[in-house]
């Protein structure tokens, strides 16, 4: 009912004018559109900033395998050069700068071994292993000295193809996790962890047993533990 005026004394043409006022339209339809607009544009942030930070957590893998595969090369071709625990923790300290954009440091983990074969008996296995970052994960292939204690390791990697070291040579291959942190909480994605891998021959001689060095690294004071 119209303020102040009764059923009886109603202007009829007042009644069809507001019958035939369009005037308000488009905000009715923009607010009945926009939670879904919201939406969706929220969805499709979340999305690409998950694609794009899965696409980083894969480049810190590949890249920290391919520094590490150059570590001790040296233009004195008399001399096998050895890999020292500083260069390890450059190529680690790296990766945590790699990402830290998206705080890797704090949500990530990066692994790195030495898949090797052991010239005694001929088996594979990870004659060292360095790790950095706080997400909790250990590698799926075992610790340092896997293959020549505790299982038997066949190689590294998926198991339709499975990476294999040559004798009087090794492999960097690297594992690295990420607990993703969603922009918008699990409003559109759920709680996972990335996980990427990538493996890189050793691109010059390296001394692979040092004199002195059990593990294959000289040096000490390591700022990259797996533990």
């Amino acid at each position: 009912m119209i303020a102040g005026l009764s059923p009886k004394r109603r202007d009829p043409r007042l009644l069809r004018r507001l019958a035939a006022d369009s005037s308000g339209v488009s905000f009715i339809e923009l607010a009945l559109v926009l939670p879904v607009l919201l939406t969706l544009g929220l969805y499709g942030t979340e999305v690409a900033y998950m694609a794009m930070t899965n696409m980083q957590v894969g480049e810190i893998a590949t890249s920290v395998a391919d520094n590490a595969s150059r570590l001790g090369q040296t233009d004195n071709s008399s001399v096998s050069p050895t890999v020292k625990e500083s260069q390890v923790d450059s190529v680690m300290w790296g990766a945590l700068k790699e990402g830290s954009s998206f705080d890797f440091e704090t949500n990530g983990r990066v692994i790195l071994s030495s898949l090797e074969v052991d010239p005694d008996s001929g088996v594979q296995f990870i004659h060292w292993q360095r790790c950095r970052g706080k997400l909790d994960r250990v590698s799926s292939y075992g610790k340092q000295g896997e293959g020549k204690t505790g299982k038997i390791l066949d190689g590294m990697g998926a198991e339709d193809h499975k990476i294999r070291a040559v004798p009087n040579s090794a492999v960097m291959f690297v594992e690295v996790y990420y607990h993703y942190q969603p922009l918008f909480g699990t409003m559109f994605i759920e709680d996972q962890v990335f996980k990427h891998e990538a493996a890189y021959l050793i691109r010059d001689d390296r001394s692979l047993n040092p004199a002195g060095s059990p593990y294959g690294i000289t040096g000490s004071g390591s700022q990259s533990p797996c533990t």
